[in-house]
């Protein structure tokens, strides 16, 4: 069960505030707080909170390219959904809800678009699903075994 984001953002010394600013969430790496939206609760907070948090772990800088700040918010993205999904619960959510997106994330707890892209780090094959797979023999982040 991954860590409370009240409790994680505190450990790694960031402060949580609601504040309503130019964008509805956000990290500011040099005040080290992260803005939530005043009235977010439930897995969306969840999500937002650990996507955030995310932004922090991995270093990211505000940036005006667009390019760039769309890499950073899909890294926030991929981060957020390994750190708060787990390769059983996924697929246990997978099998209950019948692939259907919104009723997995009720499961999972967490926003419709972390469950999105957490699907999208799969590789399925005939004999294992691979999370996060790379270049290279035993380069991903989770294999589970298909038993026929």
């Amino acid at each position: 069960m991954p860590m409370d984001f009240w409790n994680l953002a505190a450990d790694l010394g960031l402060e949580v505030r609601e504040h309503r600013g130019i964008h509805r969430s956000g990290y500011a790496p040099g005040s080290r707080h992260i803005d939530i939206t005043p009235g977010m609760r439930g897995r969306v907070l969840r999500g937002v909170g650990y996507h955030e948090i995310g932004h922090h772990v991995l270093g990211h800088r505000p940036t005006e390219v667009g390019l760039l700040r769309k890499r950073q918010e899909a890294a926030a993205n991929i981060w957020a959904a390994q750190q708060l999904i787990t390769p059983e619960a996924y697929a246990e959510a997978e099998r209950h809800r019948d692939g259907h997106i919104t009723g997995m994330a009720i499961d999972l707890n967490v926003p419709d678009e972390l469950v999105v892209v957490y699907r999208s780090l799969l590789l399925r094959t005939d004999t294992a699903v691979y999370v996060d797979p790379r270049l290279g023999a035993g380069q991903f982040f989770h294999r589970t075994r298909i038993v026929a």
